[in-house]
């Protein structure tokens, strides 16, 4: 019983730290959030661009807030990033910040809030990623519909386990990201943007489907060579 409650302290303790951090953070830098909620990319340029050591950690910790509550658009923070480190840099930032943010929601999700917002969702939802791991996180990853918060959290509270749930985002984020960063870079015009992004996402989704096909071919060759030999 003990060892309950301390758990139970540990974690509440845990919970208004980093609420408490949170909140001072977005007190702190209030002008540069007005302005993010504003999507005035050159005002945040020109802010930022001062000094890049915390405009890496200003904008990660807006990765992890997208992760966390989906408050700004995510093809916003990937053009504030392309446009201060150029479109390379921009993408791989703004890339494994999403990655590293999304392992820190599932495991805040798994390990601390899970009994507080469980109830919150449908347990059919859970149960899908329980039963499909990878291919869930993928498919979602790589859909625009889906909240990027969304599928953090239903994976902290399912039984995915941490290394395919990191390999489907990392994988789906990579793919996604770079369609998306291809619009502030200028490479897909405002007329073909929608057409290009659900071309490259279908030509996505068939590669791995086509992958997975093979991959089970194979499992049944090897089985059935296995069967032959005994």
């Amino acid at each position: 019983m003990k060892t309950l409650i301390n758990i139970l302290l540990k974690k509440q303790w845990i919970i208004w730290s980093g609420l408490l951090l949170l909140i001072l953070f977005l007190l702190l830098n209030k002008d540069l959030i007005s302005m993010l909620l504003d999507g005035d990319v050159e005002g945040i340029r020109s802010y930022l661009n001062k000094n890049m050591e915390f405009a890496l950690f200003f904008l990660f910790i807006v990765m992890l807030i997208q992760n966390s509550f989906t408050v700004f658009p995510l093809i916003l923070v990937i053009t504030i990033n392309i446009t201060l480190f150029g479109f390379i840099n921009g993408f791989l930032w703004s890339w494994l910040t999403s990655v590293v943010a999304s392992v820190i929601v599932y495991y805040s999700v798994r390990y601390i809030f899970q009994e507080f917002i469980m109830e919150k969702f449908n347990p059919k939802l859970i149960k899908k990623i329980d039963e499909n791991g990878f291919t869930y996180v993928f498919q979602a990853r790589i859909f625009p519909f889906v909240p990027t918060s969304i599928i953090n959290i239903l994976a902290g509270l399912s039984t995915i386990r941490l290394f395919p749930y990191l390999l489907a985002t990392s994988i789906g984020n990579l793919l996604y990201f770079f369609v998306l960063a291809l619009i502030p870079a200028g490479i897909l015009s405002a007329e073909w943007d929608e057409y290009m992004i659900w071309v490259i996402i279908i030509a996505a989704v068939a590669l791995y489907y086509l992958i997975k096909l093979a991959r089970n071919k194979k499992r049944k060759a090897v089985t059935l060579d296995k069967d032959n030999m005994d």
